[in-house]
């Protein structure tokens, strides 16, 4: 099914069309009668061709997955935790073919697909570190002290879904399903149809570091197709993609009564007080607005400054994006690569037209750079923003940065909070102590000061995730894991049923238990 293309631009890379076409081949699609072609946005040519699962090729993905993952649950989690450290060094053994890969699908930089790669093993090791200690079997208080007992017991789920978009596909197919897999969990990955070869690649080295055949699959096909249909088959669903597109997953989820997890959209505000030093938060604008041409939920899109520091503020900004630089190259040297599609250029443009319209005001940059790739673009900074105007309230996901002063702290967080989204948010400030208590009034899943996100994303033993129109649920720490475990109460008597007394009245009764309960409640007073 699958084809590769004879390509110039692979001679750069360790990647070669028969590659490409072996990993497709490791998509079973029997059913499937056509393929889809993955093309490079570096050139929009054509890079290879993957199958067009059907709903049947997932339903069938599904059930061996179900199959493979029985023996995989009944693996002792130390076992598991081998494997999964073992993953995390193959993946940094094989950095340069992965990078290769990313680079090729999303036209990224190289060092954002460096920076994507870390956060592979660092998750690896901490949950092979720490989920033996959540999956563990939770003793808790019985109704009836010397009576009963419970205990809380945490099982995998059975196959868990995971779609994953196309702006970190490394990272972000593998994120939720390192956490899936150590709780005993099959996974089938659906990635996104621009982006499939970088899952298939890190499929292979699942299996090459010892996990089973089949419990881990990659199908790869259209999103209308094979998403809904994965859904369907599946015991719970953790979905990265557009809030759009995320309320239509939550929405079937909730008809097959099975649970999910949504990273969303965001536009993050990005705040900068009246004591914060100008340079740092000007360098730590720079290096996240523009990381992955600003095709990043993560990325600060909405920047706020202090009156009096608004004008240094800006100067400086606009100074260090010029000294950017565009390009495209196998190894490290361009700032900024491409976007994604010429269709996510016309997109990002049409914001910065229609701002202009609206009377913002273009500092620098607001143009697509063919003379560079078809889907390039400039690294921008707008001013004089509505803030009612659709750039102002929707998700950009590019390189356009709006830089707005504000009277004071108060006008600042107002400002941040004016949004339907709430995914990650920074400040920046002399006053760690200020920051921190700034940081709890601004409405987002993680707030992150004197840093733009990158202290947030790599802490892996927190919790991250949205609320409003950012998502639902938690990726990293024990939160990532627990999602994909089913919890069970196992409540035990020791002296048979619980009943109450027949040889006493009734009212005796009454009286004795009410006064035994009280007891206990005065007890466990005492003891708080």
């Amino acid at each position: 099914m699958s084809q590769s293309y004879s390509l110039a631009l692979l001679e750069d890379t360790t990647v070669t069309p028969e590659r490409l076409e072996r990993l497709a081949a490791r998509v079973d699609a029997e059913e499937s009668e056509t393929s889809l072609v993955v093309r490079t946005p570096i050139t929009d040519e054509p890079l290879a061709s993957v199958p067009a699962a059907t709903a049947t090729d997932v339903s069938t993905a599904v059930e061996r997955a179900r199959e493979a993952g029985e023996g995989w649950a009944a693996t002792p989690v130390e076992e598991r935790a081998e494997v999964i450290e073992r993953f995390g060094d193959l993946v940094t053994a094989n950095r340069e073919e992965l990078q290769d890969v990313v680079q090729l699908e999303t036209g990224k930089a190289r060092i954002h697909a460096f920076e994507e790669l870390l956060d592979v093993p660092a998750t690896c090791s901490y949950y092979a570190g720490t989920a033996a200690e959540v999956i563990a079997d939770d003793p808790r208080d019985g109704a009836f002290p010397l009576v009963s007992d419970a205990v809380v017991t945490h099982d995998p789920l059975g196959v868990v879904g995971v779609i994953s978009p196309w702006n970190y596909p490394l990272t972000l197919s593998m994120t939720d399903a390192i956490p899936a897999l150590m709780a005993g969990n099959a996974v089938v990955c659906k990635p996104d149809e621009r982006t499939p070869f970088v899952a298939l690649a890190l499929a292979e080295l699942l299996e090459e570091a010892g996990l089973p055949a089949d419990v881990f699959q990659v199908v790869t096909g259209e999103g209308s197709t094979v998403g809904p249909a994965l859904i369907d088959a599946v015991e719970y669903v953790a979905f990265t993609g557009g809030t759009e597109t995320g309320r239509v997953v939550a929405e079937r989820a909730g008809r097959n009564l099975i649970g999910c997890s949504l990273e969303l959209g965001g536009k993050n505000p990005f705040i900068v007080l009246a004591d914060a030093d100008v340079a740092d938060a000007v360098r730590g604008a720079v290096r996240t607005a523009y990381a992955n041409a600003g095709q990043l939920c993560l990325a600060p899109e909405r920047i706020y400054v202090a009156e009096s520091r608004y004008a240094e503020f800006l100067d400086a900004f606009v100074e260090a994006t010029r000294s950017l630089t565009l390009g495209h190259a196998f190894e490290y040297g361009p700032d900024v690569g491409s976007l994604i599609d010429e269709a996510h250029r016309d997109r990002v443009d049409d914001f910065v037209q229609g701002a202009v319209e609206d009377g913002a005001t273009v500092v620098i940059g607001g143009n697509a750079r063919p003379d560079i790739g078809p889907s390039w673009y400039e690294p921008t900074v707008l001013t004089d923003v509505d803030p009612d105007a659709r750039i102002a309230c929707e998700e950009t996901f590019g390189p356009v940065v709006i830089v707005t002063p504000v009277r004071d702290e108060a006008e600042a967080i107002e400002r941040a909070n004016d949004s339907s989204y709430g995914l990650n948010a920074s400040v920046w400030t002399a006053d760690r102590d200020r920051g921190r208590a700034v940081a709890r009034r601004i409405d987002c899943g993680t707030v992150c000061v004197n840093d733009a996100f990158v202290v947030g994303w790599s802490a892996v033993d927190a919790p991250m995730g949205g609320i409003g129109d950012s998502g639902l649920g938690r990726r990293h720490g024990p939160e990532g894991i627990e999602r994909f475990l089913a919890v069970r109460t196992v409540a035990t008597s020791r002296v048979g049923p619980l009943t109450f007394p027949s040889a006493l009245p009734m009212d005796w009764v009454a009286r004795l238990v009410s006064g035994g309960l009280t007891l206990k409640r005065r007890i466990a007073r005492r003891l708080r």
